[in-house]
């Protein structure tokens, strides 16, 4: 791979990873705003969003999809479920797994949550378009720094 960086002043402006880092910040500023009206961070949105897309996921379904570890979501869903938007139960089939169920106060929080995604999008000022393809190139770099990862440990 040729090393573009040789020969050059390293600016870390220009580093992906800095450019990631200083945009999650600025997202966070825009969304931290609006979810508040909604009583919720970011990431318990998230737990919404795939709640609201598929409800009554196992704690580690939601774990995989989000790319978060147990001991991080755990205590996320406890707060959820504490501002009774959602109910954690021991799977019927198999008591070891938790499974995760909207409240009727979960449910209804979906429809004030209709408009944030507007919100957001008007801030970011790019088409839908142009942020679907962002978001593949950005996910894209993920799965190659995971499995760059997991090659480094083995």
């Amino acid at each position: 791979m040729e090393k573009w960086f040789e020969g050059r002043e390293l600016n870390f402006e220009e580093f992906l990873c800095f450019s990631l880092y200083s945009t999650n910040h600025a997202m966070n500023r825009v969304y931290t705003p609006v979810l508040k009206e909604l009583g919720l961070t970011y990431p318990q949105y998230l737990v919404m969003l795939a709640l609201w897309k598929k409800d009554g996921q196992l704690v580690g379904e939601l774990g995989q999809k989000m790319h978060l570890e147990s001991s991080t979501l755990t205590p996320l869903l406890k707060r959820l479920e504490k501002l009774n938007f959602v109910r954690r139960q021991r799977d019927a089939e198999d008591e070891r797994k938790v499974r995760v169920t909207l409240t009727s106060e979960g449910h209804a929080l979906h429809e004030q949550a209709a408009c944030v995604p507007g919100q957001i999008l008007e801030a970011i000022g790019m088409t839908p378009e142009e942020i679907i393809a962002l978001s593949a190139q950005i996910n894209k770099v993920r799965k190659n720094l995971e499995s760059w990862s997991l090659d480094t440990t083995e």
